[in-house]
């Protein structure tokens, strides 16, 4: 009986890996072996037209002492750092209100959702219409409330800002997350809460945002990692022209502009592996902290 279970087991992993072999090999050629051969890339002098050499640790020296690696670190972490808070914030704000319309939310859903579908390179564009010094949108209904504006996109500290701004336009998909979490606390918890003369406001904060504290967990993680790999909507406002302004310097511009305008590959690796120990990193401490304030239902 046992060699036949044996034989049995064995016959219906040969089936598995056979169903999974697309995916196995797939990974392996576009996502394993990339990763492997950058990190050797890192290690090489590399123009693209001629074979790698080989400089051992170099490119990682020249990253040290390179100024714009500095600048572009410090507009992401600040760009990473203020964004994640507030589309956390926006975003659960919406969900709630969501939640509170019945029929009407699904309306309300596709039209925060929409802006998803808006091309990242279109709400580059937008963004220099909208946050234009002289005539933008923006300016226009500062002014109307007697607010001087800035000018968004050409004063360094606020360029940023601007980014910021306009990256919240597509927090749609957050959103839904969070509604869809919103909608598996149970109503008997409020209940509860309401008949013990709790407030809308203490119900929010000791009972919504703790059963939904790993959704936000889980989207914290996702939006720090986006945030630290934003790229299209910045390039297009500020670099995919003569013009640039080195306080929209992305770390993933600047890996671009190493890897495709000055094919320096060599270099990019070394900065794309840089980019991948932060995010490691800083993930790693969120999971630390997560363990304090995440409940997970069912946990000890």
């Amino acid at each position: 009986m046992r060699p036949a279970l044996r034989k049995k087991q064995r016959r219906n992993l040969r089936a598995a890996l056979l169903f999974i072999s697309p995916w196995i090999i797939g990974a392996a050629v576009f996502t394993v072996w990339p990763i492997a051969y950058s990190g050797y890339l890192s290690l090489t002098d590399y123009d693209v037209i001629n074979a790698p050499e080989f400089i051992g640790l170099d490119n990682y020296r020249e990253m040290v002492e390179d100024p714009k690696v500095r600048t572009a670190l410090w507009n992401t972490t600040f760009f990473t750092a203020i964004l994640v808070p507030l589309q956390i914030i926006f975003s659960l704000s919406l969900a709630i209100l969501l939640n509170e319309v019945g029929r009407a939310a699904g309306f309300f859903r596709t039209a925060f959702y929409l802006p998803n579908m808006t091309p990242p390179v279109a709400v580059g564009v937008m963004l220099l219409l909208l946050f234009n010094g002289q005539n933008g949108l923006v300016n226009e209904v500062l002014g109307f409330f007697g607010i001087d504006g800035p000018n968004w996109t050409t004063d360094g500290p606020w360029i940023k800002p601007g980014l910021i701004g306009m990256s919240l336009w597509s927090v749609g998909s957050t959103v839904i997350i969070l509604l869809a979490a919103l909608r598996n606390v149970p109503a008997e918890m409020h209940d509860s809460a309401r008949v013990d003369g709790a407030n809308w406001w203490q119900r929010t904060v000791k009972i919504t945002i703790p059963m939904i504290s790993g959704t936000i967990f889980f989207l914290v993680i996702v939006n720090t990692i986006a945030g630290f790999q934003s790229f299209t909507e910045a390039y297009t406002a500020y670099f995919g022209s003569a013009y640039s302004n080195e306080a929209a310097l992305f770390y993933a511009i600047y890996l671009f502009q190493q890897a495709f305008e000055f094919l320096e590959m060599g270099y990019a690796s070394a900065l794309a592996w840089l980019l991948f120990v932060i995010i490691m990193v800083i993930t790693a401490i969120q999971f630390v902290v997560s363990k304090r304030y995440v409940y997970y239902e069912g946990g000890d």
